[in-house]
């Protein structure tokens, strides 16, 4: 296909690719004709009426029965078939939440626990956080004394085992989406199989559209005898999805996917009847920059009956936003959404009849060679593919439009990698051990890790102070850095920066360092905002950047206004903010002196090295940096104010970005003579002084 044209689309194995838009149809019930939800628009249909046609509803006995009857149950259901929102309150109805207990119910993402929950709540008639509550990272919105059924994330899961090991409170835990394998989730899994044994009255599913049954099946099978009557584990199929959904193929290779995207939502909105769009991108840069050029195409729109609505969707996005995606709009406007693979699973947005698959995604990919953890932007694969289609048939009959052939998505792999195979283990070794797993090299992995990978995890925690010589937790500064709800490195720097005299200069750029997107760059008015950018840059890098913005923004009295002129994103600074106060609060239960550097911003970076020493990088004369511990090249990331300025001789940063180039992001201008003292143990390869000495002779 020619660069620029419109991507065609066909069904495989009709007479001419391209000649128009050919059906093949995916899953459904038959039942698309009668809808309950009309776009945004809601009809006739009670909320009973609606749990009823639901596809999981014939399987509700079966389901209750094989819980009574099994420890384990797996559910595999079709997207749209219910069992996210249903199954937890057949629990409930059939008495799992009596005498105090909870059913507790994981989803690998937060917007995803939090909009589960509302809807599960709206269907019983309850307010959210009595019976019915959500609890993610930094927010609980549940009761103690009143919640039955509580949504929550797998890391706000793996936090409550810290307190409760056997988990108590719990009657039945519900692992929805376990197809995402997250590294919690797999930690938790692993965990719940040791729980059981303890608790064997502990009932346990895990769902997903698309997952491996058979492998979680005999991972939670307990029985070792060849008598099937033994079994402690099931499966249960739930066949069909509530509406149908067709699937189109692009006829040929698309060039330039992002610009496809656009031309593709503009030829469905000139061409299709009502529905809203749901388009799929990797990252957020992506999400921006489709949405600018989406908008600039709405603002040339002519002679159209309905207008559109363009919104974005992504993980660092504040919860406010976020949420506007699932708000109905007019009556004769038709809601936009670009978003990341967060809107892949359990989240429904009425309304959405058309999906958009742009083809990759972006995931966490770690190098144990190297300790280079970064995000890299892959395929997706075919069980990722199948949820993004499976958006469309939510509410009513929709369309997918794959933006690569029929061919190309043959060649997918069929599940993306666990995240377990591919992150850094640091913070899910912390984890274990806080959990009194001290030999997590025996630890009952459902996807083991590659041993490397593991030892590199144990090295970055014994230098970082977490562990002792006999690789057991340190106290108390490992027990601490395993109860804060952020890496082991932000850890680490957070609960020393009582002893730097820092903690609140610290305390604000951990915060900031949560949430993203804090300068906004439109399109129309680039160089204005990279010269307002520039008044809170300094030279000492973004770590100092971050804390003169949130310092800035509170000296304005958080004004709005001020931060629109200034280019600056007043509901991410309001939401780092929150963040701050819930990071304080738990460095004021471990006891971390309260106080400030006074200006002096030489403690601060000495501070941020105490954290950060394993991601130190020093310029290379090749016009590089190079990592000091590996000497692998590294690039200042354009965003950083340092990218503009003379390159720094040594730097640490917050994470790598793999894209044409390996570039750190959150960049700070160190010492050398502040690794040595340090982190002197730390470098294999090289110590900081010895490179430091052969740069000044290089000089010399």
């Amino acid at each position: 296909m020619a660069s620029g044209s419109v991507p065609k689309f066909w069904k495989p194995g009709t007479a001419a690719p391209g000649e128009g838009l050919k059906e093949e149809r995916s899953g459904g019930s038959g039942q698309g004709e009668t809808q309950c939800v009309v776009f945004n628009q809601y009809v006739s249909l009670s909320i009973e009426q609606q749990r009823q046609r639901l596809p999981v509803f014939k399987h509700r006995n079966h389901i209750l029965y094989l819980l009574e009857r099994y420890q384990t149950l797996v559910v595999v259901g079709e997207t749209g078939s219910g069992k996210s929102t249903q199954i937890p309150q057949y629990l409930v109805e059939a008495g799992w939440g009596a005498e105090g207990h909870v059913i507790g119910v994981t989803q690998p993402r937060r917007v995803a626990a939090v909009t589960v929950a509302q809807r599960v709540a709206e269907e019983r008639g309850a307010i959210i956080g009595h019976e019915v509550g959500y609890a993610i990272r930094f927010e609980d919105c549940a009761d103690p004394q009143s919640t039955k059924v509580k949504f929550m994330t797998d890391g706000y899961l793996l936090r409550e085992m810290m307190r409760d090991p056997l988990l108590k409170r719990y009657s039945v835990l519900m692992l929805d989406e376990a197809h995402e394998r997250t590294l919690f989730t797999d930690i938790i899994v692993g965990l719940l199989k040791k729980i059981q044994r303890k608790r064997p009255e502990l009932r346990i599913i895990i769902a997903s559209a698309t997952l491996d049954a058979e492998s979680f099946r005999n991972f939670f099978n307990q029985n070792s005898s060849k008598d099937k009557t033994e079994d402690t584990a099931a499966i249960l199929t739930v066949e069909g999805r509530t509406y149908p959904v067709d699937i189109f193929y692009a006829t040929s290779p698309v060039p330039d996917y992002l610009k496809a995207v656009v031309e593709t939502i503009m030829k469905i909105h000139k061409s299709e009847p009502k529905g809203d769009i749901l388009a799929f991108l990797p990252g957020q840069d992506e999400v921006e920059n489709v949405l600018r050029m989406v908008i600039d195409q709405i603002r040339v729109l002519r002679d159209s009956s309905m207008k559109m609505m363009a919104l974005p969707m992504y993980g660092s996005l504040p919860a406010n936003d976020q949420m506007r995606v699932f708000e109905n709009v007019g009556k004769n406007t038709r809601k936009v959404v670009i978003a990341t693979n967060i809107a892949e699973t359990s989240i429904t947005i009425n309304g959405i009849g058309y999906v958009i698959d742009g083809g990759f995604v972006r995931i966490k990919a770690f190098n144990a060679k190297n300790s280079i953890e970064g995000l890299v932007t892959v395929p997706v694969s075919q069980a990722s593919a199948q949820q993004r289609a499976g958006r469309a048939g939510r509410v009513r009959s929709g369309k997918a439009y794959r933006l690569y052939t029929e061919e190309d998505f043959m060649k997918l792999p069929k599940t993306t990698v666990p995240e377990m195979q591919r992150s850094n283990l640091g913070t899910a070794i912390l984890q274990l051990k806080c959990l009194g797993i001290d030999n997590v090299l025996r630890f009952p992995f459902l996807s083991p890790p590659s041993s490397k990978a593991m030892v590199r995890g144990l090295e970055l925690l014994y230098a970082l102070g977490g562990l002792n010589d006999h690789a057991k937790l340190s106290e108390p500064l490992g027990v601490r850095m395993a109860e804060l709800p952020v890496n082991p490195m932000l850890a680490k720097m957070l609960l020393v920066s009582g002893e730097y005299g820092c903690s609140e200069e610290i305390l604000t750029i951990a915060a900031m360092l949560q949430v993203n997107n804090v300068f906004q760059s439109p399109a129309n008015q680039r160089n204005t905002a990279e010269r307002a950018k520039r008044k809170f840059g300094v030279k000492e890098g973004d770590h100092l950047t971050l804390l003169n913005v949130h310092e800035s923004f509170i000296k304005y009295k958080k004004n709005s206004r001020w931060c629109r002129e200034n280019f600056l994103n007043s509901k991410a600074l309001i939401r780092a903010l929150a963040v701050r106060e819930q990071l304080k609060k738990l460095l004021k239960k471990f006891k971390v002196k309260m106080v400030s550097s006074e200006g002096d911003m030489d403690t601060v970076l000495r501070c941020i090295v105490a954290g950060f020493f394993p991601n130190a990088a020093h310029y290379h004369p090749s016009g590089e940096y190079r990592t000091i511990r590996d000497d692998y090249p590294l690039h200042i990331h354009p965003s950083s104010v340092l990218y503009t300025q003379p390159p720094p001789r040594w730097v640490v940063y917050n994470e790598v970005l793999q894209t044409s180039k390996d570039y750190m992001r959150d960049v700070t201008v160190v010492k050398s003579s502040w690794l040595s003292e340090i982190a002197p143990h730390f470098y294999q390869f090289g110590t900081v002084n010895e490179i430091a000495a052969k740069r000044q002779k290089t000089d010399g």
